[in-house]
């Protein structure tokens, strides 16, 4: 590892990532059948920063979570928090940080931003379908509270995600 600036580099942020998206589930309102955090918008800018590298936190994330290190919103922690209704939005955090990262290793700023809102709005189909098949909501219930009163919080998280992380290193 000594001398190798780029996997230093990646740890670094990594752990930087999940403590993050472990503060952003602190920083919630309370709403049914889910809350409001931030750890959406920590997991976008991992993938701004990181770029297909912010996989790793997001899966470090989840697995330390499901281990029983209370990390996610509001403190909770274990299996059952991901077979809850807030499990599909926690596991959607992987693939959406893969995919905002994918985007962001582009060039173009409208690639980058539309693989940032593609990444938002993985997280919440992810959420609305393990919503339905874990509580038993009607569908339509469930898109609705679990994606469209999310959808103006997220598209201001995915601004603010890209406007940050053009200015990062």
């Amino acid at each position: 590892m000594f001398g190798d600036l780029r996997r230093s580099r990646r740890i670094a942020y990594t752990a930087a990532f999940i403590g993050l998206i472990t503060v952003g589930g602190w920083i919630s309102v309370p709403f049914v059948p889910t809350p409001f955090t931030l750890q959406t918008f920590f997991v976008l800018l991992a993938g701004a920063v990181m770029k297909r590298d912010a996989v790793i936190p997001a899966a470090l994330y989840v697995a330390l979570g499901a281990l029983g290190l209370p990390v996610f919103h509001n403190g909770v922690a274990g299996i059952g928090v991901l077979l809850g209704p807030t499990g599909g939005y926690i596991i959607g955090f992987i693939p959406a940080a893969l995919i905002a990262g994918i985007a962001c290793e582009s060039i173009s700023p409208a690639r980058r931003i539309a693989g940032l809102a593609t990444a938002s709005v993985l997280v919440l189909l992810c959420g609305v379908t393990w919503l339905i098949g874990s509580t038993g909501m009607a569908p339509a219930a469930a898109f609705f509270l679990g994606m469209i009163i999310f959808l103006p919080g997220d598209a201001v998280k995915t601004g603010a995600a890209y406007l940050i992380a053009r200015h990062l290193p």
